[in-house]
């Protein structure tokens, strides 16, 4: 056993006064409460943070409005912007191990993974949109205007940025995905309000320290720390919102792009997902298994796009599966401080309650466990299983368990793979383990999914766009088309 020792800021930040950031102020909440939170790997109280309440989060929103509107922010130019997101990811690479400690603590992940993982692509992100902020054009268009036959006139579109930003995020990466919705706000130029999710807050709250180290106006980062159903929910009614970003559940999802468009608020959503991992009988086997467990064990399967659905030529079946099931039997669980440990904890004990519920259904129905299939603590662990003879309409198979939990099912031909691939309410990610070029090219067109990896997966870039089909969401993070669905175009017409 390889205990990391905690950093002494890190060990400050968690015993502070419980505060969170509105303007230029660390407040608590308008009646005070506060809400705990727990460490995974143990069960134990971590510290409180403020429960915010309506208000809270009507003064955040104002906050940022008038950031928008009124303050220097809105007229800061894109070379500002640009070196101020530059500014943020060094802070974010001088307090890497910080935050990285502060995530494993509230979250259960490996510190280390963390680290290289969470906060590099978070300080990789911020960086590639500091570029975009010099790069956003418009064009200039030559009119006819067929009613002013005999006028001349000057016409082009611009392209601004859309406003103030509610942002909801997930627990299972609090900063990363803070950051995916901070980047290309900022770097266009709008303001926001970040509501980290109930359970993982204190990345989200350390942030906002850095945001304003950074130099930040005040009110163009504002973070509320709270519950869904109060602060979540009077973020997304809040009429002063002009887009809303969510990464989480397709149910929550939902009921927010229902809302938003009561005011006709922009939105993004990012949801769930059963993405596929496609193993056909060309492919390399033992880097195939090693991927496939990789694909659905990684982060604990708490990852959107996790491979939690393996489809295997059948003739390669019991031994690609015995591959998997050899490698889940000899990860070590325990705290994410563990430097020898390969897997943490659930997020909360509802979650492993969750994960077990769908292990149990399985052991009813009369499907076979490879391997794991069983629960422990202190803390919310659940070992890493894998389930053969599924029926494909089984629950098992077609809802979202976000845990380490494969289900395994061969396939007969390329038809056989792809019908069963595609036939999930989700489409967010899919790989497939292959060395038939031929092969693969004809099947990434016909899967339905946002994300297609070939001989990896959740291999992610900050140039790549991700989002999902069908269930899995609406809109994208990342790339260029980040930038687009923080901006709102706008047509101008000039007579001469």
């Amino acid at each position: 056993m390889a205990i990391a020792t905690l950093l002494p800021a890190t060990t400050a930040f968690i015993q502070r006064a419980p505060r969170m950031l509105i303007g230029a102020e660390w407040v608590e909440a308008a009646d005070g409460q506060t809400m705990p939170l727990h460490n995974p790997a143990t069960g134990e109280q971590l510290c409180v943070v403020p429960r915010a309440t309506v208000d809270d989060v009507d003064r955040a929103v104002l906050a940022a409005r008038q950031a928008f509107d009124d303050s220097p922010w809105s007229r800061t130019r894109p070379r500002e912007r640009q070196n101020l997101l530059w500014k943020l990811a060094d802070l974010i690479q001088r307090d890497a191990e910080l935050l990285a400690q502060l995530e494993c603590l509230n979250n259960g992940k490996s510190a280390a993974v963390a680290q290289a993982m969470d906060v590099q692509l978070a300080i990789d992100f911020l960086r590639y949109m500091a570029g975009w902020a010099t790069k956003i054009e418009g064009s200039s268009v030559e009119v006819s205007v067929p009613l002013m036959p005999d006028q001349q006139f000057h016409s082009f579109i611009r392209r601004e940025a859309v406003g103030v930003v509610g942002a909801i995020v997930a627990w299972n990466f609090p900063l990363l995905l803070a950051c995916w919705k901070l980047g290309p706000a900022l770097a266009t130029g709008c303001t926001v309000v970040l509501k980290p999710a109930d359970e993982t807050p204190l990345t989200a709250l350390k942030l906002a320290e850095l945001v304003q180290e950074a130099g930040y106006p005040d009110g163009v980062f504002n973070v509320v720390t709270g519950t869904g159903i109060t602060a979540g929910s009077a973020l997304t009614h809040n009429p002063r919102v002009d887009k809303l970003t969510f990464t989480g559940s397709t149910a929550v999802g939902k009921e927010i792009g229902k809302i938003a468009m009561d005011n006709m608020t922009r939105v993004t959503l990012e949801l769930g997902g059963k993405s596929p991992t496609i193993v056909m009988a060309d492919a390399a086997l033992g880097s195939a298994a090693a991927g496939a467990a990789s694909a659905i064990f990684f982060n604990q399967g708490q990852v959107c796009c996790a491979g939690s659905r393996l489809y295997v030529q059948r003739k390669h079946f019991d031994n690609v599966v015995a591959d998997i099931a050899g490698i889940a039997n000899a990860m070590k669980l325990g705290s994410g401080l563990d430097t020898s440990v390969d897997m943490g904890p659930l997020i909360s004990a509802r979650q492993q309650e969750r994960v077990w519920r769908y292990i149990e259904m399985g052991r009813d129905s009369g499907a076979t466990l490879a391997c794991g299939g069983e629960r422990f603590g202190p803390g919310y662990f659940v070992k890493p299983t894998v389930i053969v003879d599924v029926d494909q309409q089984h629950s098992l198979v077609q809802e979202d368990i976000f845990g380490p939990v494969l289900v395994a099912i061969p396939f007969d031909d390329e038809a056989d793979a792809l019908r069963l691939a595609n036939d999930s309410p989700y489409g967010l990610g899919a790989s497939i383990w292959s060395n038939d070029l031929a092969a693969v090219h004809r099947m990434i067109p016909r899967i339905k999914s946002g994300s297609v990896w070939v001989n990896c997966h959740s291999a992610l870039d900050p140039a790549l766009p991700f989002g999902g089909y069908k269930m899995s969401g609406v809109g994208r993070e990342m790339g260029y088309a980040a930038i687009e669905h923080y901006t709102e175009l706008k047509s101008v017409l000039i007579k001469l």
